[in-house]
């Protein structure tokens, strides 16, 4: 045995396994129990981000799973730091990312006693993560090797540790332990494919419908294959934009966002939907798909209402099953691209109704036209997502960054400061709306720190829009969702010592954007909009 391995805690065991496991970042708050943890990282040279809640350590800690494919890591205290913690945790959990969460508790012999802050730590994240393991002398190796494998594993996601404070001090004579390489699933059944190449050779206007599963893809570019192959058209969820370019010719544009009554109708002029990795967390297909029938292709047996009609599904590794299909004679089909460019233009001109105001969709086209193609933007849950979704053209994997399946607000600035540092030679852009920001502005705190360039674009129409837009749809009062009253010229000169600028048109918010992309930190850019067409264009 090595003195190194002599010498260790389990705290400086645990780090040393998550940095075998890829691991980078570590994000969270202190408190004395969490202190072990945080020394152990300062020596083994894994930076600790502070955060400014707990919660937004945990959607950092999910964007850096996306975005790396090795778990996310959060870190919080016990009681009332783990349910913070927790909202980071769900979201990993609903949009399947793969994450470790440590919360340092008391030391054991205090554990179920009446004591400050001790809740059960487990029952707590029992239902929002795929396992919540205890973490105890002589077995922490191997708990930590079962929690990457958990994590990595179709479907990914966060596994709970719980730490208690004697269990990290105490010293350990276990070795790191080898690091899990992640399992594929299977392979679809040989039946379920031939079945699959019937029905696809038989439908004259199929349309793939491509969803989250398909973000954690090894070769996303057999999507790509798959429908050029095929010639066949294809549309996404919000979250699996840009998993192929959003400017090719057979793409259709985002579903179940503005202006989705356009995008039911084309999709029900297909006669066959073809699902590719797609998950019914972000909308369920009887929402949408009416009486199309629906072959199915992914990683695990479909979710459906009865009013479904289900042809055939192929469940399975998603490579795998693409790479057979990809053998098969290139399908024809009654498809024409006059036909698809009149619906692409005709959406999405739908989307940015004639004003004279500087609106949200202009706000959001000047972004667009300054950010490079391959350059990542996050953003958070409101009347804005719905806009963003329609409208933003993705061209590559992993660079629109939104929860869809747990929606919490607060997503987009912790999700970019984790992006940025998985991807510090890519720009990248936050787009939020203000109600969004008043949650998490003291993250501006944490960039500023960090030193990392991070335009933060904050749409403020002073309403939590979204749910303004709900409740005049239900004919209700617009009652307790006005965020301002008061008007003003310019916002403050800083947050937190970070810039802040005013914008009021598309020109200037695009010379804005230019120069804090060029920034050494993080630059606030306010867009005061008029968000009434989101009226007209959120639902319909």
């Amino acid at each position: 045995m090595s003195e190194t391995a002599q010498a260790m805690n389990n705290a400086d065991l645990i780090v040393a396994t998550l940095k075998d496991a890829g691991v980078t970042h570590g994000f969270g708050i202190p408190s004395g129990n969490v202190l072990p943890m945080m020394e152990a990282m300062r020596k083994a040279g894994m930076p600790f981000v502070l955060t400014a809640h707990e919660g937004s350590a945990g959607f950092a800690a999910d964007v850096m799973g996306r975005m790396t494919g090795r778990p996310g890591f959060a870190i919080a205290t016990l009681g009332p730091g783990a349910t913070n913690l927790a909202t980071g945790v769900g979201d990993a959990f609903l949009d399947r990312s793969p994450m470790i969460a440590i919360t340092c508790n008391l030391n054991t012999d205090q554990h179920g006693r009446r004591i400050q802050m001790y809740i059960d730590h487990h029952a707590l994240f029992a239902p929002i993560a795929k396992a919540t393991l205890p973490l105890r002398a002589g077995s922490v190796a191997e708990t930590l090797q079962e929690a990457i494998r958990i994590a990595l594993s179709e479907p990914m996601g966060p596994v709970h540790l719980d730490l208690p404070e004697d269990v990290a001090l105490a010293a350990t004579d276990e070795a790191v332990p080898r690091i899990p390489v992640p399992r594929r699933l299977p392979p679809p059944s040989d039946d379920a494919l031939a079945a699959a190449q019937e029905i696809l050779a038989g439908a004259r206007r199929p349309i793939a419908v491509i969803g989250s599963n398909a973000m954690r893809m090894a070769e996303p570019g057999l999507l790509r294959r798959f429908v050029e192959k095929h010639g066949i058209p294809f549309a996404t969820t919000t979250m699996a934009k840009g998993m192929i370019d959003e400017d090719h010719p057979l793409s259709v544009g985002c579903i179940e966002r503005s202006k989705r009554q356009i995008q039911r109708g084309f999709l029900r002029r297909a006669d066959l939907i073809v699902g590719l990795g797609y998950d019914t967390i972000e909308v369920e297909y009887e929402a949408w798909i009416g009486d199309v029938p629906l072959l199915q292709i992914d990683i695990e047996p479909v979710d459906i209402a009865p009013s479904v009609s289900l042809r055939a599904e192929v469940t399975g590794d998603l490579d795998a099953a693409l790479e057979r299909l990809d053998t098969m004679p290139s399908l024809s089909h009654d498809w024409g691209p006059a036909e698809l460019a009149t619906h692409r233009d005709g959406f999405q001109a739908a989307l940015r109704p004639a004003s004279d105001s500087f609106t949200p969709h202009q706000a959001i086209d000047a972004v667009r036209r300054v950010l490079p193609a391959d350059g990542i933007l996050s953003f958070d849950v409101g009347a804005h997502t719905h806009q963003i979704a329609g409208q933003w053209a993705a061209h590559a994997p992993r660079s629109f960054l939104i929860t869809n399946g747990w929606s919490s607000m607060g997503f987009g600035l912790p999700a970019a400061i984790a992006a940025k540092l998985a991807r510090p030679d890519l720009p990248v852009v936050c787009l939020i709306g203000d109600g969004c920001f008043q949650m998490t502005c003291g993250e501006l705190a944490t960039a500023k720190r960090l030193g990392i360039a991070l335009p933060v674009v904050v749409l403020d129409d002073r309403w939590l829009g979204l749910i303004r837009i709900k409740q005049s749809k239900r004919q209700y009062g617009n009652y307790g969702v006005e965020l301002q009253t008061e008007e003003y010229t310019e916002p403050p000169a800083h947050y937190f010592g970070v810039p802040a600028v005013g914008v009021r048109d598309a020109a200037a918010l695009e010379a804005a954007l230019s120069e804090a992309l060029a920034a050494d930190g993080p630059t606030v850019i306010e867009a005061v909009v008029d968000s009434a067409h989101y009226m007209d264009t959120v639902f319909d």
